[in-house]
């Protein structure tokens, strides 16, 4: 039987360091290619963060993916929001932004952590029966 994986890829444990610093890493190469769409002229801010929170609670879980999303805010904020490189006061379409953003990263993450412990069931082999016979067996 063939281990259960993404392609390949080991997780790394939920609360290590090595996970927020995949979160980290996830974030600044997000933010890289965030950089490359504003410059072609994108407005969509959290688009390129949001398949890398995806992938990173796969991988390293959902504390590095939590912790991840809640340092994109800021970021996006100061690098991507005009006036570029610096905090300045919301607008109400760049205050929906970052509320459509939060409300996705939680729905992302959850379902991140549900193809995570799928993966971990069906590496140990699938669910086991309760006692010695199936739910659906009936034994007259």
């Amino acid at each position: 039987m063939r281990r259960a994986g993404l392609f390949g890829v080991p997780p790394v444990r939920p609360w290590s360091w090595q996970a927020f610093l995949l979160g980290c890493v996830v974030v600044a190469m997000s933010a890289g290619l965030q950089g490359i769409c504003v410059a072609l002229g994108a407005k969509l801010y959290f688009a390129a963060f949001l398949p890398g929170l995806f992938v990173l609670g796969i991988v390293a879980g959902t504390p590095a993916a939590g912790l991840a999303a809640l340092f994109t805010i800021p970021l996006v904020w100061w690098a991507f929001i005009p006036p570029f490189f610096e905090f300045n006061s919301l607008t109400s379409a760049n205050t929906d932004s970052i509320n459509l953003f939060c409300l996705l990263a939680v729905l992302l993450i959850g379902l991140a952590d549900l193809c995570r412990q799928t993966m971990r069931i069906s590496s140990r082999g699938g669910l086991k029966p309760p006692g010695g016979e199936g739910a659906a067996t009936n034994p007259q």
